[in-house]
């Protein structure tokens, strides 16, 4: 097949998806053309069957904000009508899946039908999505659309009860590449960080605010009045300043370290022995997925697909949102026995099996055939 992908190119967890689908459904020799404003942040080594077609918008003085819908309309049109593409998928509903439609709209007045799946990934659900200004459009989009997938069945549920919804939508999860996500041998380096073999904990987000990164430093105050640990903080965002100052006010900053975006997290991983995830909202828990397939244990709330995906008691703890001691109880828990701690690590492991992209990706694969064959008798 040809497959166009649209993206944001962003460390997020829609981005990082898309991106990481994309580059698996090239290994399988399918042509995989990349759609958007820059280049993806995982899109980080050379393959015949991938490509990447910048879109690039205006700049002209009229336009106080620059119409990026527009221009991405348009270059799926020039895309789709010179590659020839068999089907569109976008992730993230706005403004990808709307962008789609007009450029659907437009390929017909050339004979051309492309059909176009949507993955709903969370926000643009849950947050950006209820926003008044938008859901009229979203919900047009969504209905519009050829497929419609979303992460996980909490998600699905929450679009349908938010929104006038009449396509059927397909749960696919999100995946994890295990060949890359795994335990890898970084002693040395988790000697530099915890010298004295303190335990290791570890966060990674984007720092926005629904990902509730002060309660991290809160959290691991608390496990630090009781167990020798270091904290790891990965990422970045608007957060991230309050985050460490609420560190030096806590009087833990000696034993944080702020690492900002990394590229091989899955090293960072290796090293860690229990993640944090104390998210107001999050439609599955990529992030969480990751740090199980490197056998790290998690503690996160219960809110959004987070349930779907971590095992109470089993591969870690779930907690009601804000449940700051609740949290280190469970944290304090794990990590106080090492016996308990590698059960809980080999538990998070074999959970994190169940994701495998060997295992999603043919879904995705059937369901693209799917709806290409649904679309044929549209035509």
């Amino acid at each position: 097949m040809k497959i166009g992908i649209v993206c944001y190119p962003t460390f997020g967890g829609s981005g990082v998806v898309a991106t990481e689908l994309g580059k698996a459904l090239a290994d399988r020799d399918h042509q995989v053309h990349f759609v958007t404003y820059n280049q993806p942040a995982r899109l980080d080594f050379f393959s015949e069957n991938l490509f990447y077609h910048e879109v690039a918008v205006s700049k002209y003085p009229l336009f106080e904000y620059p119409p990026y819908e527009l221009a991405l309309a348009s270059r799926l049109v020039d895309v789709v009508r010179f590659e020839k593409l068999d089907i569109l998928h976008v992730h993230y509903a706005i403004p990808h899946a709307s962008a789609a439609f007009m450029a659907k709209q437009i390929l017909l007045t050339y004979g051309i039908y492309i059909p176009v799946v949507t993955t709903l990934h969370g926000t643009d659900i849950t947050l950006v999505g209820k926003d008044r200004t938008y859901s009229p459009v979203v919900t047009f989009s969504i209905n519009k659309s050829d497929g419609v997938t979303a992460v996980s069945e909490n998600l699905k549920m929450e679009t349908y009860e938010f929104f006038d919804i009449e396509n059927e939508i397909r749960v696919i999860p999100n995946f994890v590449d295990l060949s890359r996500f795994s335990l890898k041998p970084k002693d040395h380096f988790k000697r530099a960080i915890a010298p004295a073999g303190e335990k290791i904990l570890i966060h990674t987000s984007n720092f926005r605010k629904v990902k509730r990164t002060p309660d991290v430093i809160k959290i691991f105050a608390k496990v630090l009045e009781k167990i020798p640990s270091k904290l790891l903080m990965v990422g970045d965002g608007e957060q991230r300043s309050e985050c460490e100052q609420m560190a030096r006010d806590l009087g833990v900053n000696d034993n944080v370290r702020f690492l900002g975006k990394q590229d091989a997290i899955e090293e960072i991983l290796s090293v860690s022995d229990l993640f944090l995830m104390p998210s107001q909202s999050e439609s599955f828990g990529l992030a969480a997925l990751e740090a199980m397939a490197c056998k790290v244990p998690v503690v996160t709330s219960n809110a959004g697909g987070l349930p779907e995906l971590n095992v109470d008691g089993v591969t870690g703890y779930l907690k009601d949102v804000g449940d700051i001691d609740g949290m280190a109880e469970s944290a304090i828990h794990i990590l106080s026995n090492d016996e308990r701690l590698r059960t809980f690590k080999e538990n998070a492991l074999a959970r994190a099996k169940e994701f495998d992209l060997s295992i999603i990706l043919p879904r995705y694969e059937n369901y693209y055939n799917e709806v290409i064959e649904r679309s044929k008798a549209i035509i």
